[in-house]
């Protein structure tokens, strides 16, 4: 037995008796799992045999067996109980990252319709936290269409319709167009109003019913040449009927019940929630995984990783029941904790009979078509990088960072993020930096954006503009973080030692960890990763524009205080930036500068 061999089996046979966290590592210091423990030392010592020689154990699944053949050293954390212990090993999986932990990306706030009933006239609106209330009513999670949802319930009824239209004290357009009864002038009772309102509720709850009044609205809207109006209703119903996954399964008593489905086949696995409420399917959303299938999968870490994920966030949650289409080993525990959580008895179970059986085996018909739905592998560019640059996990989300500064001066960062086949503007960042140089300023950006991982999970890859120098930086920085994902870097050719971008013949280098590619021009691997590097450089340009206009004006105006340009260097390279000057004390001012001229920049409103 190899010295390393012998000190994990020591430190196996030491770890105590406790519930806690456990972390496995290979030969390059790289995390390979993480897993919570009643007892470390139970826990642990399955994974392995120690006689006649020590060695995983025989029983393990197929992809915990080739983890454990690759465990070179072992970390614990111990905590108060198991309850602990599995809020840590959920944090710790969604920032580090680990290679052979099962990693999701659902940890999002659903949309919810809410109104409440206890306001003389009511109004539905959209949230996606709990609202402060007595008789606050909900209507989700719904995963898509919750604002065409409630467009259409405000078009179909007469509501309220604005926030403030209750403080004009006197009936507006909405009511001559028959949109509002005008409670505001005292035309509809309290009572006549909650009849509309629980006429209302029932086209939320029952989307069939809602879109076959939408169907009749657009007929008429056609029939009136009224077509550009027509076309937004059908666009609207369109998007409203993918939202629901159509079920005839009629319980005998009405329940709110969320439904969890897992599929899995040929290194591809879909997981599938349904959401239903007061007896009806309401919504449902689902998630994509991609796996190496010489590994296999672990169905009971999915489900314990879907049903955390997606209780994770605090949200209006009116379900008690969980259903799962397969029992999985951490019910019990993930029940206790969610109970707990929540402040309610929540049940997980796998119905064996009857309508919830069928509940069950619907979510999996729709996991398993989901699985069919999927991109053919020629037609899937993401897979094809993710072969040809050899990554480790399959690039569902992708950020890529670049810098932007002239000469140095106001020198900025910016993050685009690639998710799901498209761009997510929302998640997009931008960095102002103080550092000169174009490695300082790369190390900057991605330092914030490390320490940022706790609230927003990283991504599976990284896409750097720039050389192999700025790969490892971006490499090293993770690793002194903790966190292990592909990190990739794309370059301009340089022909004389300038780079060259001429049109159609842009010969970028492709950096990985090992290797350093050329494709030619036309390859769609190339182009797409271009695509990616230059909406960055778009988006750290934009930024940079701002910030430069933005610099001028406040040189203006302290030039126009009697601030040079020598001054205002001495204060820029002092205090880093015109923030940093602005909120600097007088005394630290007249440090750098004359008496007069501080005075000038406290009294300057720049």
């Amino acid at each position: 037995m190899s010295k390393a061999n012998e000190k994990l089996k020591n430190d196996i046979k030491n770890l105590p008796d406790k519930p806690g966290v456990y972390q496995y590592f290979n030969k390059e210091g790289r995390l390979l799992y993480i897993g919570k423990a009643k007892s470390l030392k139970k826990r642990v010592k399955s994974y392995f045999r120690f006689s006649p020689h020590f060695c995983p154990a025989p029983n393990l699944s197929p992809r915990i067996f080739k983890m454990a053949s690759e465990v070179d050293a072992l970390e614990y954390i111990i905590v108060e109980n198991e309850n602990d212990a599995l809020i840590l090993e959920n944090s710790l999986i969604k920032q580090l990252k680990p290679k052979y932990n099962i990693l999701l990306r659902d940890d999002k706030t659903y949309p919810y319709i809410y109104i409440n009933m206890s306001e003389e006239f009511p109004r539905f609106e959209i949230t996606r936290k709990v609202i402060k209330g007595k008789n606050i009513k909900y209507f989700g999670p719904l995963s898509t269409a919750a604002k065409d949802i409630l467009d259409s319930i405000y078009e179909l009824f007469p509501l309220v319709q604005k926030k403030g239209c209750l403080n004009q004290k006197k009936a507006c357009l909405f009511y001559q167009i028959k949109r509002c009864s005008a409670p505001c002038e005292g035309k509809i009772s309290t009572k006549e109003y909650k009849n509309i309102v629980d006429e209302a509720k029932k086209y939320i709850l029952d989307k069939k019913t809602l879109i076959k009044k939408l169907e009749a609205k657009m007929s008429r809207l056609s029939a009136e040449l009224r077509f550009e109006e027509a076309a937004e209703i059908r666009d609207r119903i369109e998007r409203i009927s993918k939202s629901e996954i159509q079920s005839n399964i009629d319980l005998a008593r009405v329940e709110d019940i969320d439904i969890f489905a897992v599929y899995s086949e040929k290194g591809k696995a879909s997981i599938v929630r349904m959401f239903m409420r007061e007896g009806r399917v309401i919504s449902s959303s689902s998630n994509i995984i991609r796996y190496d299938d010489t590994k296999g999968f672990d169905v009971d870490e999915a489900y314990k990783r879907a049903i955390l994920d997606f209780y994770s966030v605090d949200s209006p949650i009116t379900s008690k029941k969980i259903i799962t289409a397969h029992d999985f080993s951490d019910r019990k525990t993930v029940e206790s904790f969610l109970s707990q959580k929540l402040g309610k008895k929540i049940t997980i179970s796998t119905p064996k009979k009857g309508n919830k059986l069928n509940l069950a085996k619907l979510a999996i018909l729709n996991a398993k078509e989901l699985l069919k739905k999927q991109s053919k592998e020629k037609d899937d560019i993401l897979l094809q990088v993710m072969k040809l640059l050899k990554l480790e996990n399959y690039p569902f989300r992708i950020e890529i960072f670049d810098n932007s500064h002239i000469k140095g001066s106001i020198p900025v960062g910016a993050m685009a993020v690639y998710e799901n086949g498209k761009f997510k503007k929302n998640d997009y960042r931008h960095y102002n930096l103080s550092s000169k140089d174009e490695y300082s300023q790369m190390r900057e950006i991605l330092t914030k954006r490390c320490n940022s991982f706790s609230k927003n999970p990283p991504p599976d890859l990284w896409v750097i503009d720039g050389g192999e120098t700025l790969r490892r930086l971006a490499q090293d920085i993770l690793q002194s973080f903790g966190v292990d994902i592909d990190v990739v870097a794309i370059s301009k050719e340089k022909i004389d030692a300038k780079a060259y971008r001429a049109k159609g013949k842009a010969k970028d280098l492709i950096y990985t960890k090992n290797e350093l590619f050329r494709l030619q021009p036309t390859d769609k691997r190339l182009l797409f990763l271009q695509k990616l590097r230059d909406e960055a450089h778009r988006f750290a340009i934009k930024f940079h524009r701002e910030q430069k206009l933005k610099a001028d004006r406040r040189i203006s105006i302290l030039k126009a205080k009697g601030i040079g340009e020598a001054k205002l260097k001495k204060l820029l390279d002092y205090f880093g930036s015109f923030e940093n000057i602005k909120s600097a004390s007088f005394s630290d001012l007249c440090s750098i500068i004359d008496e007069k001229s501080a005075k000038n920049i406290k009294n300057a409103d720049f």
